[in-house]
């Protein structure tokens, strides 16, 4: 029962933060003018790593949900926090060590984003694909298995590690879900194929994988000590 409160607890106010974080402007959509890309999307794998796929998913849907109703600026509108769930389920997964699971799910998204009918990357500029592909053999790998291993060694070098391969993973699969999200809601009102050639694929081969790499960097930073410190009160992270 006490480790059942304590983890309410945490998502409560993980909850809390992510809507705080989600009022915070990070990088602007490109293709939709005046949207951004909010600091929530740093705390979305540190919740799943910390409080697993489930209760993380939930916490980042209430939080992104409440953020949305105090900003109104989401990029999505009132599901814009969809994409941030997605990222805090795959952390949450992966730490748990159900890879497969993880890449199914991510190859469930993966597949419907690059081959969407007629403006897909896939049929438009396939070079977009390539690091949401790492991320996929990434998380179908073995090499997950170990960064989750790694989220449980007392060494601070393999937990960097270990928090820094999951949250650039997680965050990918954020952004694959993100980018599907982005079709199906712009691709009516926008059919051209060239904007989606040279004003959507082309810039962004390159700048997504910076973006993604960056909240990776910082999901780090900020998700090391907060492991460490949780661990240290008798928290176990990871579950349901």
């Amino acid at each position: 029962m006490r480790f059942e409160t304590r983890k309410l607890v945490l998502a409560c106010i993980f909850a809390a933060l992510y809507a705080v974080f989600s009022s915070v402007s990070l990088f602007p959509v490109i293709g939709a003018l005046g949207t951004f890309i909010t600091l929530a999307v740093v705390l979305a794998p540190v919740i799943g790593m910390l409080l697993g796929p489930y209760v993380g998913a939930l916490a980042t849907s209430v939080g992104g949900f409440v953020g949305w109703t105090v900003t109104q600026s989401g990029a999505f509108s009132f599901v814009s926090f969809i994409p941030g769930s997605f990222s805090a389920l795959t952390a949450g997964l992966l730490i748990n060590g159900e890879r497969r699971v993880s890449a199914i799910l991510y190859l469930i998204l993966f597949l419907p984003m690059a081959f969407f009918p007629l403006i897909g990357p896939a049929w438009l500029f396939p070079l977009f694909l390539w690091l949401q592909l790492i991320g996929l053999i990434i998380s179908a790998s073995p090499v997950s298995t170990v960064a989750s291993k790694s989220l449980r060694a007392n060494r601070i070098d393999r937990l960097t590690l270990g928090v820094g391969v999951i949250a650039l993973v997680s965050a990918l699969a954020g952004q694959v879900a993100g980018t599907l999200m982005f079709e199906l809601m712009i691709y009516p009102v926008n059919p051209q194929i060239e904007f989606w050639r040279t004003a959507q694929w082309q810039p962004l081969t390159f700048i997504y994988p910076l973006e993604r790499i960056i909240i990776a960097v910082l999901a780090t930073l900020v998700g090391v000590p907060l492991i460490r410190a949780v661990r240290a009160y008798g928290f176990e992270v990871g579950g349901t």
